[in-house]
């Protein structure tokens, strides 16, 4: 290692990589950890972190003023792309495409990482075949006030689903509260008929598990959300061996299935990591030797269909699909007497779903959600959610942990956080109303009003 002005130069599989700002503090809260701790911590678990990213194009989710600042999400490979790195063309939903970054190597692992890479997010295809997945993804996300033993019972609940249609599964903590089973599959079915399989699989799951919840919306969901939707294209989640923007520097860790039932997430850190790599290795080793096919899941999604339950809502940045519900919360839903358009007192047709909410015979709301807070900082919004607490102690004190809905909402180049509540459990008479949110940082209103415009 070599020192050069505010970097030091690593010499990584023979290659020399520039890692700027090495005493740069990237954790500060809980650990204390530099931008160089974190490079040399990827380089420590390289052999497993590379089976998640290599060949694969990768977002880079860049924390570049360290774990307890905002990152952004950058799709398109940096201009200063070292020349033995490589790029792939990808496509998205919006008919977009651009030049990712592909990993093949630690050198490529740490240099990305210097960017502030610490969340490692591929996708799910290889460079030979951008429009078949080889990766069956299972997010499970557990919703607020849901605990840890409730995530791991649903966690086996996949697993012997799985286990009964011939499909190996390999399990990781989130890095956070959740677990991801990821599936090795054949390169054989399209973006959509793997999140048509992903979703069967959700269905199935909440079926056989109360604890488990499919439902798109969250003031639906309950217990553990198995979000099928991170199989779309253009969705990724963070791979094995990320690090996680916690005080402890958590990672997301593989796991064997007799640590499931036992293992604390909390134990698993950058600080912990190297060491439990060196004595173990990678659990998931194996991975790539376990490709399955998703015919069995296909088959139960057809069965569904056939029995009158048809697809789900797609994220909100995917066109309108083909046999998608209404994309519009239930809290927002129309009664069956606005199924046709509404006719104005000038004459003019209006689309129902452009309805304002509480007009007569328009859209009303089914449950009683009130904005509280939006802002790109979540702590703002989190600060400005116990100001209303405080100015609200009676309904407060009745809201369940599930009735506080922190969404993060994501656009093509920023982060930005609504805080909503649900007063389902606050007496009609005693509901506040809804006021002006507190912060009202909402990014995309002006691009609103100007669609709202006339041309």
């Amino acid at each position: 290692m070599a020192k050069v002005d505010d970097a030091e130069l690593l010499e990584v599989d023979g290659r020399m990589v520039r890692v700027s700002s090495p005493a740069k503090p990237y954790f500060t809260r809980g650990v204390q950890l530099t931008k160089l701790d974190i490079v040399r911590y990827f380089l420590a678990v390289a052999p497993g972190a590379l089976r998640g990213i290599v060949d694969r194009p990768v977002v880079l989710k860049r924390f570049v003023n360290g774990a307890e600042a905002e990152p952004f999400y950058q799709k398109r490979a940096p201009s200063d792309l070292p020349e033995w790195m490589r790029t792939v063309t990808l496509s998205f939903p919006s008919g977009r495409t651009a030049e990712e970054v592909v990993v093949d190597d630690a050198a490529g692992l740490a240099w990305i990482v210097n960017l502030g890479c610490m969340e490692l997010h591929p996708h799910p295809v290889r460079t030979g075949d951008l429009d078949h997945p080889d990766e069956l993804r299972v997010d499970l996300d557990p919703q607020p006030g849901v605990v840890w033993t409730d995530v791991r019972a649903v966690a086996m609940e996949v697993k012997a689903l799985l286990d009964e249609l011939g499909l190996v599964a390999w399990p990781k903590t989130s890095g956070s509260r959740g677990i991801h089973i990821n599936v090795r599959i054949e390169p054989r079915w399209s973006f959509v008929e793997v999140r048509r399989a992903a979703l069967a699989l959700a269905r199935a799951v909440e079926k056989r598990c109360s604890l488990a919840s499919s439902k798109w919306w969250k003031e639906e969901r309950h217990g553990v959300f198995l979000d099928y939707n991170q199989n779309a294209k253009d969705r990724t989640t963070c791979s094995a061996y990320s690090v996680r923007p916690l005080p402890d520097a958590r990672v997301s860790t593989p796991l064997r299935w007799d640590e499931v039932m036992t293992c604390d997430p909390a134990d698993f850190t950058v600080l912990t990591m190297p060491d439990r790599f060196a004595k173990i290795g990678d659990p998931h080793a194996a991975m790539n030797e376990h490709a399955g096919v998703l015919d069995a899941l296909l088959e139960m999604a057809a069965r569904d269909e056939a029995e009158g339950v048809g697809d789900a809502p797609w994220p909100p940045h995917f066109r309108k699909m083909e046999g998608e519900p209404a994309r519009v919360q239930p809290s927002k839903s129309r009664s069956s007497a606005v199924k046709k358009k509404i006719t104005k007192a000038e004459g003019e047709d209006v689309d129902p779903a452009a309805a304002p909410v509480g007009k007569k015979g328009r859209r009303q709301s089914s449950m009683p959600l009130i904005v509280i807070a939006q802002s790109s900082d979540k702590a703002a919004a989190e600060a400005g959610l116990e100001r209303w607490k405080q100015e609200h102690p009676d309904a407060a004190a009745l809201l369940a942990p599930d009735d506080v809905l922190v969404d993060r909402m994501r656009g093509s180049a920023y982060v930005w956080y609504r805080i909503r509540v649900n007063l389902r459990h606050v007496p009609e008479a005693s509901r506040p109303a809804q006021g002006v949110p507190d912060p009202d940082d909402d990014p995309t209103r002006a691009w609103r009003d100007s669609k709202e415009q006339p041309s």
